[in-house]
Formats: C-alpha cells, sequence, structure tokens
C-alpha cells in the first residue's frame, strides 16, 4: 500500500526523475537513508518501473512519427508478432488492442522511404493481413505522467 509519502515521492520523479535525492528527501520530509529505502522498495515492488531520457527524435533526423495498425487473421501468429516487435527498432511502442485490427505500433523512421519499406517488413510477417497508417503531423501532448 502506498502512503501519501510514498505519492509525494513519486509526484516529484514524475516531474523530474533526475532530481536529486537529497532534494526529494527535504521535500517529503524523511533523511536521506529513509527515502533511499523507500525508493528500493518502490523499484522492487514494479512500482517505480525505471528512469528515462527522453531525446528529440528530430535531432536524430528521424522526421516521421506513425501509428500503425496491424490486421492478422488470427492469433496463431502473436509470439512471432512480439518477437517480430521486439527485434525492429523503428518501433518503439507496440499494444494489442480491441477493435480495428490487433495491435497498434508506434514507429519513428527518417522519411518516407523508410516508413514504406518498414510498412512492407511489416506486411511481411506471418498472419498479418494489412495494416492502416497513420502519420503523425504534430503531437500536442506526450506524457507519461499520471495522476496520483
Amino acid at each position: 500500500m502506498l502512503d501519501k509519502t510514498d505519492i509525494h515521492i513519486l509526484d516529484i520523479l514524475q516531474n523530474n526523475g533526475r532530481e536529486k535525492r537529497k532534494n526529494i528527501a527535504e521535500a517529503v520530509g524523511l533523511s536521506l537513508s529513509s527515502l533511499s529505502e523507500r525508493l528500493r522498495k518502490l523499484e522492487e515492488g514494479g512500482i517505480i518501473q525505471g528512469y528515462y531520457t527522453k531525446l528529440d527524435r528530430k535531432t536524430f533526423t528521424y522526421d516521421i512519427m506513425a501509428f500503425i495498425t496491424v490486421v492478422m487473421d488470427s492469433s496463431k501468429n502473436y509470439s512471432i508478432l512480439r518477437k517480430k516487435v521486439q527485434s525492429t527498432d523503428e518501433i518503439l511502442e507496440c499494444y494489442a488492442v480491441l477493435g480495428e485490427g490487433s495491435h497498434i505500433l508506434k514507429a519513428v523512421v527518417k522519411n518516407t522511404s523508410e516508413l514504406e519499406g518498414l510498412l512492407g517488413k511489416i506486411q511481411s510477417w506471418p498472419g498479418v493481413t494489412r495494416t492502416i497508417t497513420y502519420y503523425v503531423l504534430s503531437t500536442i501532448k506526450e506524457t507519461t505522467k499520471l495522476k496520483i
């Protein structure tokens, strides 16, 4: 069970994952060793799943972001799809969904030629019958922060 102090710690980390432990301890009224113990428990309990650095994709010339809905003929090839997704660097995220298609992929590529190649690769995977692609023009909101 999370208490108010845990929630406060998590809120601070969601706003700045690089916040110094000393500053967090002061903000929540704990000693540095007590804070470190709470963080360890939150990490071991799977509440904190990692610390990340978000890069500007355009700095690395990934000019195109697309969401790709994958339609499959049956569930018998899902394990193959999962393996293919894991080994494809251009795919940043993959979600199993209900509705049109079975999975939605978030992908980044450098140009339309690379997007065409990625779509051809995905469409050649066993069980994939078609894809539906949404080309991202701009991003209005993108966050990992949860309201807790």
